[in-house]
């Protein structure tokens, strides 16, 4: 156990609640979990800037620092935000919806899993996909004893390219079966290699995230920001496409903002779910 601060934005609800990742957990006195791999950390507010962290210290610097991206500066980048809100008059929506998200970071997470978890998002809500991994992990992950649950892993390439079809097909995949079925292969196999896709030029990252079926540009944008943080990619999912078409006069301000276009998409998508009702535009 340790103590930690922070002085950057972060805001372990929000993260939870942001919809790039799908097994964070909340529980009482404000006490979340994250699992990655075969790590896991419950980590509690305390006070301003101050946390408590169920790991060691040596831990939390060598790990799970860079899974938050608290080498990032967000305070900052909201300030870019503010000032490339200027140019537009819908410049007090992109004020709002940065303030409405200030706390969100971009996960570093794991390839696979968020590769598998973003194709099983397709045409699915938050709750239904959550459901889905976690039967996937309690199907075929390995288990996990911490001091406040047993928690299950995402399964390997290997682990999964050895399930039958009908224990897949219990995890409520539907048509989605196929697609992850044919990802695990080109995984396992390196037809797709997500380790070495590492050092691929944005272009070439998503032409060969793209050889695996079902997965096309936003599904392929979503893994490079959320499990190689390109934050210069903006996944265009249902919620950005109806900000884009409604709120901003059909231009795609996220490409560009540029080198954190990622970033303002993340805190527009979840103001446009979550927080928009709470704030009447003045163009």
């Amino acid at each position: 156990m340790a103590v930690v601060k922070i002085y950057d934005d972060f805001d372990l609800k929000k993260i939870a609640e942001s919809g790039q990742c799908f097994r964070a957990k909340e529980f009482e006195n404000g006490l979340f979990r994250f699992v990655t791999k075969k790590k896991f950390i419950y980590i509690r507010k305390l006070d301003k800037n101050v946390f408590d962290v169920s790991c060691e210290l040596t831990d939390w610097t060598g790990f799970w620092e860079k899974y938050f991206d608290l080498e990032e500066n967000y305070m900052a980048i909201r300030v870019e935000i503010d000032k490339f809100s200027e140019r537009f008059p819908f410049g007090n929506y992109l004020r709002e919806a940065a303030k409405f998200g200030a706390g969100i970071r971009i996960l570093r997470q794991e390839p696979f899993e968020t590769l598998i978890s973003f194709i099983i998002s397709q045409r699915k809500s938050i709750p239904a996909i959550k459901k889905s991994i976690e039967l996937i992990c309690d199907s075929f992950g390995e288990i996990l004893h911490t001091p406040y649950e047993d928690i299950r892993t995402f399964p390997t390439p290997e682990k999964l390219s050895a399930a039958s079809v009908l224990k897949l097909s219990n995890c409520g995949l539907g048509y989605r079966g196929a697609y992850i079925r044919d990802a695990v292969e080109k995984v396992r196999t390196r037809v797709v290699d997500l380790e070495d896709i590492i050092h691929s030029s944005n272009e070439d990252m998503l032409i060969e995230l793209k050889e695996i079926k079902g997965v096309g540009d936003k599904i392929a944008n979503c893994v490079a920001l959320y499990a190689y943080h390109r934050l210069n990619f903006s996944p265009v999912d249902v919620w950005i496409k109806r900000a884009i078409d409604e709120d901003f006069k059909g231009r795609n301000i996220f490409e560009e903002f540029g080198d954190h276009g990622g970033v303002l998409q993340q805190y527009v998508f979840f103001y446009k779910r979550l927080g928009e009702k709470e704030f009447n535009l003045e163009d």
